[in-house]
């Protein structure tokens, strides 16, 4: 029998980085992904490219075809493959544990173009081995600069991947004549989204990649990368045309210098997400716990479903308050930043605190997010 002093610590594997390129029909997804491909540091990426309908035609235009491309053709990725998304990821994972597949440091998931990139995200999100085992990177969306406007005014699809992207790409500038207008409507629709040319050389996997919550060299937040907070402080990126439906969407930031209770800010995200989930396309932050001041909470989230709260082992920058940022849909900053007073107890005039909230019979009682 082998010495217990002597068995092998067996540690699980570093997640593998997982990233979503979206982008409206046309606006050049195949293209951006041959581009990256290109690249030898993306050597150990495997791609899953998703088709809807019966024959596939994408993969015969991604250069670089061979065991590291999978192509699922079962329908759209944002509605009915999600299973078979889960298994085809599971699958993956058990060949590689298993040493029949050749490893791999990253995975790519192209969409169609007619794919909400929300319910991919809540897949990966709320699947507790694929939690363990992937650390979701970002999503990137392409918007092509010569039909993009058309394609935001007429289509919500279209309108959802822009404002949930963590890079924007935009595509055949070099065709589109002035592409001023389109890049500013970018700009107020998702100001905390990186936004990248295409035609300038900008679309490099250095640009698009790792822009998820970990810095790869440090293995620490990068928050300043990730929030993106800064974007936010512009007073006039709430504008919008009266004549456009994305007047509605709108991103700010909820900063403060106060920790909250654990049980306050699991009661928070409790009663928001139930009360307003649809309307939060993306939230993602930093904050402050008073339980343990030097280990902050990572939060994030995607419409109703959050990612469980992680403790980070230290702050990663000199910045100790409570960062949060939010893309909203028809959701008023008021209501999100009176909520966070009640529960992390400021007192305000004519608004229900924590306590009344809380022993309130009909609220919304806490499951415990936080682990």
């Amino acid at each position: 029998m082998q010495d217990t002093g002597q068995r092998i610590q067996r540690r699980p594997p570093e997640p593998i980085a997982l990233s979503v390129i979206t982008g409206f029909l046309g606006a050049g997804k195949t293209t951006l992904l041959n581009q990256l491909l290109a690249d030898p540091a993306l050597a150990q990426t495997l791609v899953i490219i998703n088709e809807f309908g019966e024959i596939g035609l994408d993969h015969l235009l991604v250069s670089r075809v061979d065991d590291n491309l999978l192509l699922m053709q079962s329908g759209c990725l944002c509605c009915s493959i999600r299973g078979d998304l889960v298994n085809t990821l599971e699958d993956v994972l058990r060949k590689l544990d298993n040493g029949r597949m050749t490893p791999i440091s990253r995975i790519l998931i192209e969409t169609t173009g007619l794919a909400d990139p929300a319910p991919i995200l809540h897949t990966i999100m709320t699947h507790p081995y694929l939690m363990l085992r992937l650390r979701l990177d970002g999503v990137i969306a392409l918007v092509d600069a010569v039909n993009g406007v058309a394609s935001l005014d007429a289509h919500p699809e279209a309108l959802k991947q822009a404002a949930m992207a963590d890079r924007i790409v935009l595509s055949k500038t070099d065709i589109s004549g002035d592409f001023s207008a389109l890049e500013a409507r970018l700009r107020g629709l998702n100001p905390t989204a990186r936004l990248l040319i295409a035609q300038k050389g900008e679309a490099t996997a250095a640009n698009l990649l790792d822009a998820g919550l970990y810095n790869p060299a440090t293995k620490m937040l990068d928050v300043a990368r990730w929030l993106n907070a800064a974007a936010l402080e512009d007073p006039h990126h709430h504008h919008h045309d009266k004549n456009r439906h994305d007047k509605h969407i709108r991103a700010f930031c909820l900063t403060r210098r106060e920790p909250v209770s654990v049980s306050g800010f699991e009661l928070f995200l409790e009663l928001l997400r139930n009360a307003h989930g649809p309307k939060l396309l993306r939230v993602k932050g930093i904050v402050a716990v008073s339980d343990d001041l030097d280990r902050p909470i990572v939060v994030h989230g995607v419409q109703h479903v959050f990612h469980p709260p992680v403790r980070l082992p230290k702050w990663p920058d000199d910045d100790h308050s409570t960062r949060m940022v939010f893309i909203v849909r028809d959701l008023e900053p008021v209501f999100v930043e009176s909520l966070w007073a009640a529960f992390s107890g400021m007192p305000q005039p004519d608004v229900a605190d924590a306590a009344a909230l809380r022993d309130n019979p009909l609220a919304i009682r806490s499951g415990g997010l936080l682990r």
